[in-house]
């Protein structure tokens, strides 16, 4: 599997990578929508992680433009954002599927291996 994460917080990053990662996993991190952006320019992933507040560009937005250039991605909002109309944006935007911070690594799992599902 491909695995955009896409936060803020390094921490998060790292949990993320953790969690997910297998050795044939390849996994590459982004701090914002800016770098997540430049980032599908090269690298194209199956599922993109993506928070909702960061600098310079946020999650919603990135979404947009994550489906503009790459369509087929699977896109997971993991948010700490427990408002409702923040989630029914992001999946009018592109996402498929939203998960709450903090997370635990069975629901990351979960999540991640029914985007992927056929």
């Amino acid at each position: 599997m491909k695995l955009l994460v896409v936060d803020d917080s390094d921490v998060i990053r790292r949990a993320i990578r953790r969690t997910i990662e297998k050795p044939e996993d390849h996994i590459e991190t982004a701090c914002n929508g800016v770098e997540a952006l430049r980032a599908i320019e090269h690298f194209e992933p199956d599922v993109v992680t993506m928070d909702i507040s960061m600098p310079e560009m946020d999650g919603l937005t990135c979404i947009e433009g994550i489906v503009r250039k790459r369509p087929g991605t699977r896109i997971l909002v993991i948010s700490a954002l427990k408002d409702k109309p923040t989630a029914v944006e992001a999946v009018r935007r592109g996402a498929q599927g939203f998960l709450l911070k903090p997370f635990t690594s069975e629901a990351l799992s979960f999540e991640i291996t029914d985007l992927l599902a056929p």
